[in-house]
């Protein structure tokens, strides 16, 4: 099959739709399930280049959350430890397999943006992976393959119409790649940069030491980056993303954004929120926003007279600002990728308040030597890339 018709473009009201090969030849994918969408297809494709690159650059079976053409999340397939299960929601699953372990990293590092997401899979599909997918909302997956029986637990999912994607991982695209804006064609050779350790070898700090495991991290970071809308920073800790900030026109805005979203990452850590005495009728989804809501600054909405009520078997204490500053004071040892140079050390200042200890950046700002002293501050480590990662 070289075309799909699909019911509209990115709104109703844009019509005709469909995919298809320029070429004549066949789509590298295969609907199993479901009717995909416009932005299904588009979520699906970016996001099956990620995983696919993580898989090579780590070895490890790796998962994204897409919404809206960006990663919410990003992790290869590492053990959760019990504070992580929790606060993913997954500890009444028991062990899980990598790769259901790398989709419940990528899933709840950001469960608000992740909500309603579409999944990108590694590898096959295998039945643990497959029962975490079916607990959650989203609107589909795509993966090289799928074991029998997740295949029939997936289908099974929103009523049977849940999107199920199959692609060739033999598949190689053109090196040039062509879009429409405005009835004009534009034309560009893909970006086939491969993220590898030789490209963090130009470390311009004082500090020039970067573990492995920050050298891992750096590369879940610049390759979340290649398939984030630009600008974007990319905040990541033990083999997952945990603060992504798209699509913002300042860079600092970037920092700040994905910077937030780490904080909260590390918030829902700590012990005044795990012990939060939830009602059992309240759901994952509803936990999450009265989380979200509790370590933010609406706190007061949740623990309004009669409001918590409707949540909580009892009322839980004021996380205060200073609780929440001394918490977040012990998180240490993340790393930092940003697409583009940072123009202002503002944005290593901001990087900072995060526990930020390795970054990965292009350099090339004439303030380049500002940057470096602001790290320097901090003893960061910190490797000019020289490439940049735009993606529009």
């Amino acid at each position: 099959m070289n075309e799909i018709q699909l019911k509209y473009g990115c709104n109703p009201n844009q019509k005709p739709s469909r995919i298809y090969m320029e070429d004549g030849s066949d789509l590298p994918v295969t609907v199993l399930n479901g009717k995909p969408g416009y932005i299904n297809f588009l979520d699906a494709f970016n996001g099956w280049q990620l995983v696919k690159e993580l898989k090579e650059a780590t070895g490890l079976p790796a998962a994204t959350s897409f919404k809206h053409v960006s990663p919410a999340g990003a992790a290869v397939g590492l053990p959760l430890d019990e504070t992580l299960a929790k606060i993913y929601w997954v500890d009444d699953l028991g062990e899980l397999s990598p790769l259901a372990s790398a989709y419940a990293r990528a899933r709840g590092a950001d469960r608000m943006s992740s909500f309603g997401d579409f999944i990108a899979l590694s590898d096959v599909c295998d039945v643990d992976t497959a029962k975490l997918i079916k607990r959650e909302v989203s609107d589909g997956v795509i993966a090289p393959g799928y074991e029998p029986e997740a295949l029939e637990i997936l289908k099974a999912k929103k009523n049977g119409n849940y999107n199920v994607i199959q692609i060739d991982p033999s598949y190689v695209p053109a090196e040039l790649e062509t879009k429409q804006v405005y009835g004009i064609s534009f034309e560009q050779g893909r970006n086939e940069l491969d993220i590898n350790a030789d490209l963090l070898s130009n470390i311009v700090t004082k500090n020039k030491e970067i573990p492995e495991e920050a050298i891992i991290d750096m590369k879940i970071a610049l390759i979340t980056l290649k398939y984030t809308q630009s600008n974007s920073v990319c905040y990541v800790k033990g083999g997952q993303a945990i603060g992504i900030g798209a699509g913002q026109q300042s860079r600092i805005h970037c920092t700040r954004l994905a910077g937030t979203k780490a904080d909260n990452w590390f918030l829902r850590q700590a012990p005044q929120v795990l012990s939060l005495p939830f009602l059992d009728k309240i759901g994952r989804a509803d936990r999450d926003n009265a989380i979200d809501n509790y370590i933010g600054e609406d706190y007061e909405d949740v623990l309004a007279d009669g409001a918590w009520e409707r949540i909580f078997k009892e009322k839980p204490p004021v996380f205060t600002r200073e609780e929440k500053k001394a918490w977040l004071s012990q998180m240490t040892d993340v790393t930092l990728g940003s697409d583009a140079f940072f123009p202002f050390s503002d944005n290593i200042e901001r990087a900072n308040r995060s526990g930020v200890k390795y970054i990965a950046q292009p350099g090339g700002s004439v303030r380049d030597d500002l940057v470096i002293e602001c790290a320097d501050k901090y003893n960061m480590a910190m490797a000019f890339t020289g490439i940049r990662l735009f993606h529009h």
